[in-house]
């Protein structure tokens, strides 16, 4: 991984992937490239078509699926707003308490779901007969906690419940091409280090069976450049009857990050990010994990000033000081961040 580092401008102190990635030097050049083509007029709307068809095949390899299965986004929570759209009234929908918004708010705000919160350690047992989805992140955003998604995917296919996961705080350092749930939805600017406007999502047989695609527009056609006017319904027979509106320059560098994500071997990368998370928690004294992300309790936010004031780039959540080790990090990183606290 040692390598890899010198393919980034920037990293040094740089502990916020969980909030922002940083772009590898494919995907720089080719924003850069976009943007003279763009200004000098010589950009193409086909090429632009052709790049997101590239990252769909790259968002696929990092979820372990067919291309056919992966529709194209801009927002996790547009495809949560899909499953709970097409959620019968009254269902139960299984949430974890504290869990991003994002896999909790569209069905909150249906009105007439039965959305129960439970801690994630407790989210399989949780999952009942008269559950119709389980909606969670693989890798709690506010903790950095993982989940057991084999457990939960055992206790839904048990009761034929339904399964979301949010990937967006695991693709990219944790594999997650194993994953049985029926709506995987991932956005690539944390982790996968892309632009901030391109999200993806894979949706198993009856997902694409039940979930009615209401965001549909000239993009969810199969071959939107033909069907892209009314006043018929023009629906692609996979999942990209999912796909909204492509916003062309994100997905430029989309396909870049995403490539560049999925040619390298995921357990490498699992393995050199919770190393060195685990190296800074024996620093701090805290025992193992096997998360790349590491909390602790700072409710008046003095520990993540004091790195601030170190250079040190981090973050807070839910009254927590949050730090996420990378690609671009190294034992230095560990040492300056340890070091910062006194520790």
């Amino acid at each position: 991984m040692s390598s890899l580092r010198d393919r980034f401008a920037a990293g040094r102190g740089y502990l916020a992937a969980c909030t922002l990635g940083l772009p590898a030097d494919v995907t720089r050049e080719a924003l850069r490239l976009d943007l003279e083509r763009w200004a000098t007029g010589t950009a193409a709307a086909s090429e632009y078509s052709a790049a997101l068809e590239r990252a769909r095949g790259h968002a696929a390899t990092l979820l372990g699926v067919d291309p056919a299965r992966v529709a194209t986004g801009s927002q996790v929570s547009v495809f949560a707003g899909l499953a709970a759209a097409s959620a019968p009234a009254g269902a139960e929908v299984v949430c974890v308490d504290g869990d991003f918004s994002s896999v909790v708010g569209p069905f909150l705000a249906r009105g007439d779901l039965r959305v129960r919160h439970v801690p994630l350690a407790d989210l399989a047992d949780a999952i009942g007969p008269d559950t119709w989805m389980a909606s969670y992140s693989l890798v709690q955003s506010a903790t950095g906690d993982v989940a057991d998604a084999a457990s939960v995917a055992e206790a839904a296919r048990a009761v034929d419940a339904r399964v979301l996961v949010d990937t967006t705080q695991a693709t990219g350092w944790l594999p997650t091409t194993d994953l049985e749930a029926d709506l995987i939805v991932c956005h690539a600017y944390k982790w996968l280090c892309a632009p901030r406007g391109a999200a993806f999502a894979a949706l198993s047989p009856r997902a694409l069976a039940e979930i009615t695609p209401l965001t549909a527009g000239w993009y969810s056609g199969t071959d939107p450049w033909a069907s892209c006017y009314g006043p018929d319904l023009h629906l692609a027979d996979d999942a990209s009857r999912f796909d909204v509106s492509p916003a062309w320059h994100a997905w430029v560098g989309a396909e870049a990050a995403l490539g560049f994500a999925a040619a390298l071997d995921a357990e490498d990368v699992r393995a050199h990010s919770v190393g060195l998370a685990n190296a800074f928690r024996e620093r701090i004294g805290m025992a193992p994990s096997d998360s790349a992300i590491v909390t602790w309790p700072d409710a008046d936010g003095a520990e993540l000033a004091a790195l601030g004031a170190a250079g040190i780039t981090a973050s807070g959540r839910a009254g927590r000081a949050r730090l996420a080790f990378h690609l671009w990090n190294d034992d230095e990183d560990v040492d300056l961040a340890a070091t910062t606290l006194g520790r």
